[in-house]
């Protein structure tokens, strides 16, 4: 995710069950609340399955749409899938994986598992992402500092992304380093249901900053 970060009140969720599948794509709302971070929320809809869950996000707050992503800010806007990445799942767009210089079977043996191994505070913790990794694209044109990179030897994939987490006691407060927590449980349900494409809209209740 994102050089020197970390990663993003246990997270309440509802499932329900959808009587029919959908055959519409499925969507993201997120709400975020400047002002009690743990009534940040999320709404999976459009799917076999729809969600409410909770979000943490960045500890320096919000950053306003059309910003260039920056260590400990949460972007606002809308945003497109372009990288699932999991302990069972791999969906990555052609042209990131292009854009790689790595084949499809390195990345789908190799990059999450890269990515989860990695120490960002230096204190012998890793798993920061929990189970998952959801990479949103902005649909913004703002140039980005998202790239495939080396963190301290060890290559990546960094970006803006809905994850999970190796502690849910994280979820529903201002900690990560700008990305989007959610806790295991729910993070399952997002990990089977979302698919390449699908939108993400992000939204805040206060004011956001320029990055």
């Amino acid at each position: 995710m994102i050089p020197a970060m970390i990663s993003c009140k246990p997270a309440t969720s509802t499932k329900v069950a959808s009587e029919t599948q959908s055959a519409q794509s499925t969507s993201i709302q997120i709400q975020l609340d400047v002002k009690q971070p743990e009534k940040s929320m999320g709404i999976l809809s459009g799917g076999s399955d729809n969600l409410a869950f909770t979000v943490g996000y960045g500890k320096y707050g919000i950053a306003c749409e059309d910003s260039a992503f920056s260590e400990g800010l949460t972007p606002v806007g809308t945003f497109r899938v372009n990288a699932i990445l999991g302990v069972d799942r791999f969906d990555m767009d052609p042209a990131l994986i292009k854009k790689s210089g790595k084949s499809k079977d390195y990345l789908k043996a190799n990059l999450f598992s890269n990515m989860n191994s990695i120490d960002f505070k230096g204190d012998g913790e890793v798993g920061e992402y929990g189970d998952g990794y959801i990479s949103l694209e902005p649909v913004s044109t703002t140039p980005q500092p998202f790239s495939f990179n080396d963190y301290a030897g060890t290559f990546r994939w960094y970006s803006f992304a809905i994850h999970g987490t190796n502690n849910d006691q994280r979820v529903g407060q201002k900690v990560t380093g700008g990305c989007l927590n959610v806790a295991q449980k729910d993070l399952e349900t997002l990990m089977k249901t979302i698919k390449l494409g699908d939108e993400v809209t992000i939204t805040a209740n206060g004011p956001c900053q320029k990055s």
